[in-house]
């Protein structure tokens, strides 16, 4: 990623400080930046993986509104849905967050009026990240994978590591000789095909199939029902919906590699969505990941024993 092919969204005065400020080390800034913070009458941000920068020059309300028109090709209305759900997908799948007054209609977000605050998330791909966790995923017996469910809080790196695995199960493995799959992508949020105009930004291989902007359980009932995959993914299940979808696949024959928020066994137990995901002994695999000593760290794996339908690590 490149810092110029995000400087087109922003008025002069933000170009001109965050252009500057890239002048030196440019390849380096490049690669570690993760956040762009716009917040009304408050300093510019930038967010490193080590550090913060933090500019003298207060952002006004105006040019927040000015950037929200750019990032949205200057047409907000037409990227109202996007905007109800509190982010907008740029391309290059960078994801831009939206604060501000919420405007509720029979207990849902229809709008968010006088913004006040914008977070640009720099979309990544680090590839070949998945790597350690095929030991625990394929299922080379039968050229598949094991239905697994990677989970880590926010910001350790499952969605990261989720895109990358799905690039290698749509690609091929020739080192394993794992022959690719098709597998159908439930991109809700647009954070891990970055879909721009029906193109994705992200590889996710030459077999997947993405549907974005739509429900999880909605998108994984369109896949399986019209696309024929092996494999079906999704991002950050947790609601109610998802259950039946997920178990409809599994009875289909269909595996599926899924990410939740959570820090550990006894943690998801609680969430009710996954309590009873996990009492059908819908999983076969259960990924920890954790951020300690690097993003996207696998700290731990159960396994599902069929026999005793109880999960036990591995080794």
């Amino acid at each position: 990623m490149l810092i110029s092919d995000l400087l087109i969204y922003f008025p002069e005065e933000i170009y001109t400080i965050i252009g500057e400020y890239f002048k030196d080390n440019t390849e380096e800034k490049n690669k570690t930046i993760e956040e762009i913070r716009l917040r009304a009458n408050k300093p510019l941000i930038l967010k490193f993986n080590k550090k913060e920068v933090v500019f003298k020059t207060n952002i006004t309300q105006e040019m927040i509104l000015q950037t929200l028109q750019k990032v949205c090709d200057n047409s907000i209305y037409s990227f109202q849905n996007q905007i109800r759900e509190g982010f907008i997908t740029v391309k290059g799948g960078h994801r831009v967050g939206i604060t501000g007054n919420c405007v509720i209609e029979n207990g849902k977000v229809i709008n968010i009026n006088y913004v006040s605050s914008l977070n640009f998330r720099i979309a990544k791909e680090i590839k070949g990240c998945s790597n350690k966790l095929l030991n625990y995923v394929l299922d080379l017996e039968n050229n598949n994978i094991y239905t697994t469910l990677i989970v880590s809080p926010p910001g350790v790196g499952k969605t990261t590591i989720l895109r990358d695995l799905i690039r290698k199960i749509s690609t091929g493995i020739d080192k394993v000789n794992f022959v690719g799959i098709n597998v159908g992508l439930v991109d809700e949020r647009g954070e891990i095909a970055a879909m721009y105009r029906g193109i994705p930004q992200n590889d996710v291989g030459p077999r997947t199939d993405v549907l974005d902007n739509v429900p999880k359980a909605i998108g994984m009932r369109m896949l399986i029902r019209s696309m024929a995959p092996k494999v079906i993914s999704a991002d950050e299940i947790g609601n109610n919906d998802d259950i039946e979808p997920i178990n409809y696949a599994i009875c289909s024959g269909i595996r599926g590699i899924f990410t939740a928020h959570g820090a550990s066994l006894e943690e998801i137990s609680i969430n009710p969505t996954l309590k009873t995901l996990l009492n059908i002994h819908s999983f076969e695999r259960i990924v920890f990941l954790t951020d300690k000593k690097r993003k996207a760290e696998i700290d731990c794996v159960y396994a599902l024993n069929k026999k005793t339908s109880e999960y036990s690590i591995m080794e």
